[in-house]
């Protein structure tokens, strides 16, 4: 019967590292659209008044 090996510790941290980093990346892309649409309707709300 086969066993299966485990990665190796500094592969798992790598993979973590990737992961955790392209999670907050989303996140701060998703921030700077919230903040740049925000941005316009208060620019739009301003020209309307």
């Amino acid at each position: 019967m086969k066993t299966r090996q485990k990665p190796a510790t500094s592969k798992l941290v790598a993979r973590f590292d990737n992961e955790l980093r392209e999670i907050i990346m989303n996140d701060l892309k998703m921030i700077r659209g919230v903040r740049s649409f925000l941005r316009v309707i208060k620019t739009e709300q301003l020209s309307v008044a």
